[in-house]
């Protein structure tokens, strides 16, 4: 013969260890409920898809499998449960591997329903079985949604078996669940699934495991979310039963639990059908059956498990909703970095235009040449001029003085610009590598500037060069000294606008710095002052570096764009935490205005008829 659940054999007659939360009550089944229930849970159910936990942060992974669990629950059982009050009470039978869950299940509905046996796992998907008149509710799959119905036997942890047993009592179904601490990821999350969505756990351990961690951890799970549960405390040797079923009564008791019959199954054989003799399960067939009788008994334990897990939504969305803060604030302390390191790229800019660093070395010896060599001022008062410069440069094949200046200034602000580009770059890069959400954004070429961000610098000075000699041509388009000159006097003034824009006093340096073009400097001046007066040629200067400065802001923001560009694709919803709240404060709301806060699982049966200890 074999055995019930491994090859030990059973012996000894049955005992019964039994606790009872008070008698039978007649109650109603119907719960008092409203629409505000429903809609405020599919609020919720709406809030949590919406939340989302892209960035790399030590909350991110649990967020998202508190989330995926949370909205499992919503499917596979608080909605449907809601819509269903008077549908059949669903016992999952959960517990540790090799406890005897599929022979206890086979054995209470009299047929071989669930596959039992020695090797591990053994219930790889999991077995619904109830009386032939409840199949249509379970068939319909409001219930689980998630599982393929089947009425076969299959490994796919996807499926769910259904079976009839006309020996087991209408109102009532078995839910064989895989093992709760199966070595197979798969059955772990399923067994986890199928317990959110049961009306009532049927928890069996075994007399040499009932102290394991694995167990006890999914009891206060069941405890925190208010779940009726039922203890059976399986192949207990005879001479040991009260000592056992005592000691695990102060454990449950310890726990919160003391309000669980516990059932104590002795060893024994199983029969050639694999199932356990009539008389070992017969206490706990006779509990079931008088709550499979009892419509109010029935309904207080849909209550109470119904209410404990509305009630545990609150704490556990409130976890959800810090998780999505911390995945917003995150998002902003990478943004911020990234602004900071460019506002502090265009701050140096800025800093450069005033402070006269862009005049020295190769600009400040442009210009004075520019200015020392008389150019200046034989382009501001005659064509003339034009004919022997290039005539000189043909010679000599040196550019003129006025293009040397030219592509000095762009020279010294494109080496300005790589170099804030560059610095700004490595100190984003730096910021985000410490950071743990960061990191998991980067790239390498991230912590230099873009490839082709010299040829955007080297394009912007030039496009602003343009525009300088627009700003001149069009302040002096009515200056009749300028209209004689032409282009050359554009020119002219345009250069002298730009070394205007590096200089502190918002013209043309003075001091020692140009102390040998000072009295060619003055003059220049003096010039440019009698062509478009004083005022005019500090708006031009202002407007130039306004200019530049807003191209500079449009170049250092493409290259922030880089980091910011993850940031967004990576972003969660910033209020994402305030709807998590706001969803499941209405949903407390709700239950509170349902009347299931009202649930008492003191209608359950006893475990005895005297509700006796034996």
């Amino acid at each position: 013969m074999t055995t019930h659940g491994d090859p030990a054999i059973h012996t000894g007659s049955p005992a019964v260890a039994a606790r009872t939360g008070g008698a039978e009550t007649g109650e109603d089944p119907a719960v008092p409920s409203d629409d505000g229930l429903p809609v405020a849970l599919t609020g919720l159910r709406a809030a949590i898809d919406a939340a989302r936990f892209p960035l790399a942060l030590p909350s991110a992974e649990p967020a998202r499998q508190a989330g995926a669990g949370l909205t499992a629950q919503l499917d596979d059982y608080l909605l449907p449960r809601l819509a269903r009050l008077d549908a059949p009470l669903l016992v999952v039978v959960g517990g540790s591997t090799g406890a005897g869950k599929s022979t206890l299940v086979n054995s209470l509905v009299q047929a071989r329903v669930s596959a039992a046996g020695v090797l591990r796992p053994t219930t790889r998907s999991p077995v619904l079985v109830c009386n032939p008149t409840d199949s249509g509710w379970f068939r319909q799959g409001e219930l689980l949604p998630g599982l393929t119905r089947t009425s076969e036997p299959s490994e796919d942890p996807g499926t769910l078996q259904l079976v009839t047993a006309p020996a087991l009592p209408a109102g009532l179904a078995f839910l064989d669940a895989p093992d709760i601490d199966s070595v197979v990821d798969a059955n772990r999350a399923l067994a986890g699934q199928l317990l959110a969505a049961a009306d009532l756990w049927l928890f069996v351990t075994t007399a040499a495991r009932y102290a394991d961690a694995v167990p006890w951890e999914l009891l206060h799970t069941a405890r925190a979310r208010g779940v009726v549960i039922a203890m059976v405390l399986d192949r207990v040797p005879a001479e040991a039963t009260d000592e056992v079923a005592a000691h695990l009564a102060e454990m449950l008791a310890a726990r919160g639990l003391g309000a669980a019959p516990l059932f104590a199954l002795p060893e024994t054989w199983v029969d050639g059908q694999g199932l356990l003799p009539d008389k070992i399960t017969a206490p706990l067939s006779a509990w079931f059956g008088r709550l499979a009788a009892d419509a109010g008994a029935r309904a207080a334990v849909v209550r109470q498990t119904l209410d404990g897990a509305l009630a545990a939504l609150h704490s556990s969305v409130e976890g959800l909703a810090d998780a999505a803060d911390e995945q917003a604030a995150a998002a902003n302390a990478l943004d911020e970095r990234v602004q900071a390191a460019y506002r502090g790229a265009e701050r140096t800019v800025e800093q450069g235009l005033k402070d006269g660093r862009l005049l020295r070395g190769e600009v400040l010896a442009r210009w004075q040449e520019f200015v020392g060599t008389g150019e200046f001022f034989r382009t501001m008062e005659a064509r003339i001029g034009r004919l022997r410069d290039r005539v000189v440069a043909a010679v000599t094949g040196r550019p003129a003085p006025a293009t040397e200046l030219r592509n000095a200034i762009e020279s010294q602000l494109v080496t300005l610009l790589r170099g804030v580009a560059a610095e700004a770059a490595e100190n984003v890069y730096t910021g985000w590598k410490a950071h743990p959400a960061g990191a998991a954004l980067l790239d390498p070429p991230l912590a230099h500037p873009g490839e082709d961000f010299p040829d955007r610098a080297e394009r912007l000075v030039r496009d602003w060069q343009r525009g300088v000699l627009e700003l001149v041509r069009a302040e002096g388009g009515d200056k009749r000294f300028v209209a004689r000159t032409a282009a050359y006097a554009v020119n002219a003034t345009g250069l002298a606008v730009m070394i205007a824009v590096f200089a502190s006093t918002a013209f043309i340096p003075t001091g020692l710095e140009v102390a040998t073009g000072a009295g060619t400097t003055v003059a220049a001046q003096a010039v440019l002052q009698a062509i478009f007066g004083d005022q005019a040629v500090r708006t031009l200067a202002n407007q130039a570096r306004d200019d530049l400065l807003a191209r500079v802001r449009e170049l250092l923001d493409a290259e922030a764009d880089r980091f910011l560009s993850r940031t967004a694709a990576a972003r969660p919803t910033t209020d994402a935490g305030d709807a998590l709240r706001t969803a499941a404060d209405r949903v407390e709301d709700a239950r509170h205005r349902s009347g299931l806060t009202e649930a008492d699982a003191s209608a359950l049966p006893p475990a005895t008829p005297e509700g006796e200890v034996r």
